[in-house]
């Protein structure tokens, strides 16, 4: 605990640098070779009190987003707003520091006792979840540049299937199990490494990266918010409170006329029809499914739990001891690869073979537990799945599904309601 804390304390004063922290402390050293000193990578880290007004700017764009969703009832005011949250946290602050990212620091502090996280990577994580379990997710409709950007390239949306809808969006908990899974076991951080939008944020990339931050961008003029819809990880989390959220966003502000206008606006496909009543014969054959699920959910626990840590090892092979002592075994000759150089930095560190054998084995344990984890949380996921399908409310309007619904505002633009209050 102490070193946690010290390890905290530090990292607090290395962000109290005042003006000089942008500065360089030391000189890059001046190399008569004619080398080039690489830039770096990812951003500089900034100064506390500009890492407090990323946290600030995050809050205040959340209380506007309600503001225009319950006062103002504005869909071009979600907009403008959003256009800003892509100006700021997308081009400005070069995608970093956001709260998706921020689901491998916390998961990574939670595991690693030695890791002190970030306060904002903290607040920008915990600030989004607690405002949607009051008012929806007004941080996708207009705080996250990774769902504005998409926002704005809707051109001709298609409607998918129910069916290919629910398939593809268990990809999303697959991907936070992975994501999760891989930070807490210190392998990597893949939510950030393959983020299809950073590259375009930083007008910097590989080539993969541009590819497919590109294939989004085309896909998402005919299936819209697709990283939203079936990737997103923090869409997940963001679902399950906005599920419970205390207010959500209503079509109209008065009674529904039954119009229809609202469901054609939507290009998410999340405006659910009243329901009309519904045939007794239905309600008894629903009860029938919900019980044989209910009964059905400890065998998709189980059996996910079993099938995960049976991929155990081939999740593992990212990490890297892992992936350097398994090279070292399978291919001895690599140690005279001067151009390897994880290869050439382990022999020159002068670590043995079994310390990293050791190293390897204790990865791959923890992998075996996380994996059976991953397992039985993608079980649980399908299982859930399966019983929301049979559980019947009564709607009496059009209402947007509150857990899948991004709150743009869309369909209050197109109430015909709305417009009427407004003029009158």
């Amino acid at each position: 605990m102490q070193k946690r804390v010290s390890a905290y304390l530090a990292l607090l004063l290395s962000f109290t640098g005042g003006a000089g922290y942008a500065q360089q402390r030391f000189p890059h050293p001046e190399f008569e070779s004619g080398y080039v000193q690489p830039e770096p990578e990812l951003p500089d880290p900034r100064a506390a009190p500009l890492e407090y007004l990323d946290v600030l700017v995050l809050i205040l764009v959340l209380l506007l987003a309600s503001w225009f969703i319950y006062r103002k009832r504005s869909r071009k005011g979600i907009l403008w707003l959003g256009v800003f949250s892509l100006a700021y946290f997308g081009f400005y602050r070069l995608g970093c520091i956001c709260a998706i990212g921020a689901i491998q620091n916390v998961s990574l502090a939670l595991f690693n006792p030695g890791y002190a996280i970030p306060f904002t990577a903290l607040a920008f994580f915990l600030i989004p979840l607690v405002f949607t379990l009051f008012h929806g997710r007004t941080f996708c409709a207009a705080a996250c540049p990774l769902g504005v950007v998409q926002d704005l390239l809707v051109a001709r949306p298609v409607s998918l299937s129910p069916g290919v809808s629910k398939a593809l969006g268990l990809i999303p908990y697959l991907y936070l199990g992975l994501a999760v899974l891989y930070a807490a076991t210190g392998t990597e951080f893949i939510i950030c490494r393959y983020d299809p939008y950073v590259g375009l944020f930083r007008l910097d990339a590989s080539f993969l990266m541009i590819v497919l931050g590109v294939g989004f961008l085309l896909l998402g003029l005919f299936v819209a918010r697709p990283y939203c819809r079936f990737l997103c990880p923090y869409g997940v989390l963001l679902g399950w409170m906005s599920g419970f959220s205390k207010r959500h966003l209503s079509i109209t502000p008065a009674e529904c006329i039954d119009c229809k206008l609202c469901a054609g606006s939507c290009p998410f496909d999340v405006i659910e029809k009243p329901t009309n009543g519904q045939a007794a014969e239905e309600k008894e054959s629903n009860v029938r499914r919900f019980l044989v699920y209910a009964l059905l959910l400890p065998v998709f626990l189980i059996g996910g739990g079993f099938l995960g840590g049976k991929a155990h090892l081939l999740l593992s092979g990212a990490h890297p001891d892992v992936r350097l002592a398994e090279v070292l075994a399978s291919r001895p000759e690599v140690k005279n690869d001067p151009d390897n150089i994880d290869v050439q930095t382990f022999l020159a560190s002068g670590e043995t073979m079994e310390a990293l054998a050791g190293k390897a084995r204790e990865a791959r344990q923890k992998f075996y537990y996380g994996s059976i984890a991953l397992g039985a949380f993608l079980g649980l996921a399908v299982g859930l799945m399966l019983l929301r399908q049979v559980i019947f409310r009564e709607r009496t309007d059009y209402e947007p599904n509150k857990s899948r619904c991004f709150s743009c505002g869309r369909c209050m633009d197109y109430c015909p309601v709305g417009k009427e209050l407004k003029q009158a």
